[in-house]
């Protein structure tokens, strides 16, 4: 099974680290989160990686490029102009990173990308959002339904604590509570080849457009995830993901 990777957007909310750099090249413990997220497919056995590029799409290609250079250990004979790569570091994935345009959006980067995604179900994520899913029972859930789609959903945390009060007093406080129960879309997709025909152009929406049509057909499925689950939106979340991996308590660290 592959797994389709949106990585084209341009990370306003990121601004501070996306200006120079697209944000799934944004490091958590010194490495991409885009690493982060194939490591974790791959620790499932999910190696052939589909990545659709848009703003500032060539740095992700020079990342892959140079992956194995990068960590290797390396001689370089600047007098013979010769490079001698030692203790060569490979890893089991197939990368193929598409150009799908700037300006697309969600749906339509899948559906410039249709010709690399095979015919079989494949996964889909965001190229920001890092989680402990296991995927292999999101894949068995998807295969025991048949409907065309499902979407990982979960139950993110409060932001702020709370006050129990009690008149003016103050009974009890809460920082950093449970959420208020609601589901919200986790970004950890399985789906048929035949959401495709879901896509009107390079303006669709994968969450506005094809996600609330497949619903509406009853072709959607939901998969409860309860474990953690984090997005990198905000220079607070890659604070928040980056304390976790230095802390040496990065829960969806699963390989």
């Amino acid at each position: 099974m592959k797994v389709a990777i949106l990585a084209g957007g341009f990370g306003t909310r990121l601004s501070e680290e996306t200006v120079l750099r697209p944000k799934p090249l944004v490091d958590i413990g010194g490495r991409p989160i885009i690493w982060h997220i194939i490591k974790i497919y791959a620790h499932y056995n999910v190696t052939d990686v589909v990545v659709c590029l848009g703003y500032k799409g060539y740095m992700v290609k020079e990342y892959f490029a140079n992956y194995t250079l990068h960590m290797s250990d390396v001689t370089f004979d600047m007098r013979d102009r010769q490079v001698e790569v030692h203790q060569t570091y490979a890893e089991p994935w197939r990368v193929t990173c598409i150009n799908t345009g700037e300006n697309v959006q969600t749906g339509g980067r899948i559906l410039r990308a249709r010709d690399y995604l095979g015919s079989d179900d494949f996964c889909l994520t965001y190229g920001d959002g890092v989680s402990d899913l296991n995927i292999r029972d999101l894949i068995a859930f998807h295969k025991s339904h048949g409907k065309l789609a499902t979407v990982t959903a979960v139950q993110p945390g409060g932001r702020y604590g709370t006050l129990d009060l009690d008149g003016s007093m103050v009974s009890q406080f809460v920082e950093k509570p449970p959420g208020d129960g609601a589901w919200i879309n986790g970004g950890f997709f399985i789906a048929s080849p035949k959401i495709l025909d879901y896509i009107t152009g390079d303006i669709a929406t994968l969450e506005g457009d094809v996600m609330p049509a497949l619903a509406k057909d009853g072709q959607l499925m939901a998969f409860k995830h309860q474990g953690f689950w984090q997005a990198m939106d905000t220079l607070r979340d890659r604070n928040f993901l980056e304390a976790e991996w230095a802390a040496g308590q990065a829960r969806w660290k699963i390989w």
